[in-house]
């Protein structure tokens, strides 16, 4: 029996592994702790990479290596769940890299809140290239996380909740609350659509657990300086938007939801022209903010017709690219 598992899920990982496996190598800890990388149908060498690595890995950290055919991050982190062999998953990206006490302070703190489903890290970005100006008003859709030095317990109905790189989930919470068939895939072989997936397996969570924030689980993520281009943030932003639908809905009993939806939308509409008629200038993050609010608006149309081919407008790039061309 472990105390603790690290999982990696990856898609075409094969450059970036190496750096966090070294990285994960270094780690201090007295608990009993594996790593399972999870490959979710790379077509690069990212198994002969885990195959290499594991014949000069360390003999008291097993480093395991699975395969999951069915593409999306949600299906990847459920095919974990069932790989692992702890009480306790800490799912790492492999653009983190771990501080050398990670695993120690994850574990640690696991086991002074059995209270908690889920807890998160505190994340450094460390960037390529310098971010667009007012980028902390939007760091934390990029996994960039700063909450002070204290742990706190996330609010158990609404509200921020922990990036999805760095988290611990507790299994047994896992297994209680969050279905098997994810609503939203996640990251799927690079493209963004369906992004939304940590906050859905967190708000499921959270309905019977606490959610904590730990300041002492602490991560660099390394941020290329494609992911601080002007398309891809809209892009990023856009999705999100869009993603807000099926995630406020499941709050909501399903006799509540035609009684609130009508006022998420005329909020998210009021949001987006005050947003649009105050912002004196539109650069980048500014951009995105408009992009996120207008695709929370739209969300429930997006959800309605996503699959109708007559809508491609809400299914791709054009629209926010649109904005960010006539929003400057």
């Amino acid at each position: 029996m472990l105390d603790f598992s690290v999982v990696i899920c990856t898609y075409n990982g094969e450059s970036q592994l190496p750096r966090l496996l070294e990285t994960l190598s270094l780690q201090q800890s007295s608990c009993r702790w594996e790593i399972v990388v999870v490959d979710n149908n790379s077509c690069d060498r990212t198994a002969a990479v885990i195959t290499q690595m594991q014949r000069r890995w360390r003999s008291d950290v097993p480093l395991r290596y699975c395969f999951e055919p069915e593409q999306g991050l949600a299906f990847a982190r459920r095919r974990a769940v069932r790989e692992v062999r702890s009480p306790l998953i800490g799912f790492l990206d492999d653009d983190i890299l771990p501080d050398e006490n990670w695993v120690n302070a994850a574990f640690r703190f696991g086991q002074q809140h059995p209270e908690a489903g889920a807890y998160g890290s505190s994340i450094e970005g460390v960037y390529e290239t310098t971010p667009p100006p007012n980028f902390e008003r939007i760091a934390c859709c990029l996994a960039i996380i700063d909450r002070g030095s204290q742990p706190f317990q996330y609010s158990s109905v609404r509200g921020v909740l922990p990036a999805g790189a760095g988290m611990v989930i507790r299994r047994q919470a896992w297994l209680a609350q969050v279905p098997a068939k994810p609503t939203l895939a996640g990251v799927k072989a690079g493209s963004l659509k369906a992004k939304g997936e940590d906050v859905e397996t967190l708000g499921y969570i959270r309905q019977a657990w606490a959610i904590w924030h730990n300041p002492e689980m602490k991560l660099r993520h390394l941020i290329p300086k494609e992911r601080l281009e002007r398309e891809y943030l809209l892009n990023l932003f856009w999705q999100i938007g869009l993603s807000r639908y099926l995630l406020r809905r499941m709050r909501y009993q399903w006799w509540q939801w035609p009684l609130v939806a009508p006022l998420y939308f005329m909020n998210d509409l009021r949001k987006s022209c005050w947003h649009l008629v105050s912002t004196k200038r539109f650069k980048t993050v500014e951009a995105c903010e408009f992009s996120l609010l207008l695709g929370s608006s739209l969300s429930p149309f997006h959800y309605r017709l996503r699959n109708l081919p007559t809508l491609p407008v809400l299914n791709t790039i054009s629209f926010p690219t649109l904005i960010g061309q006539y929003l400057l």
